[in-house]
């Protein structure tokens, strides 16, 4: 099993900035993909931006307002808010996607989420 655990989530104002934080452990071999997902109510799950061996991916929503950075030695996965809207209000959830200990194939996993609330 692989464990994400994030952290920084929380009430701002629209305009202001939040750093969420993910921490992945567990029988992890190698790592393929970390990214940041989030779920507003009543809309689906959708990907806010992804890291792939180095390189950055971003949904056109948070394109130059978001940044996502990973420690690879530390298996962290990092993703700085700016500029808030309330429309960024949603749950984050992590993601990782990578090759466990023992295992040839890839598999997934997902943090349990944390709340960003964004008010106006």
């Amino acid at each position: 099993q692989v464990q994400l655990v994030e952290s920084g989530g929380g009430l701002v104002q629209a305009g202001g900035s939040l750093r969420l934080s993910c921490a992945a452990s567990g029988s992890i071999f190698s790592t393929n993909v970390m990214a940041w997902y989030r779920q507003a109510p009543g809309r689906q799950r959708e990907l806010v931006a992804s890291i792939i061996s180095g390189g950055t991916t971003y949904s056109d929503s948070v394109k130059g307002r978001f940044t996502i950075s990973r420690d690879s030695a530390k298996k962290v996965v990092d993703l700085q808010m700016n500029s808030l809207k309330p429309e960024d209000t949603a749950v984050y959830y992590c993601y990782w996607k990578g090759l466990q200990s023992g295992s040839s194939y890839y598999n997934e996993f997902w943090g349990r989420g944390t709340q960003v609330t964004v008010s106006s």
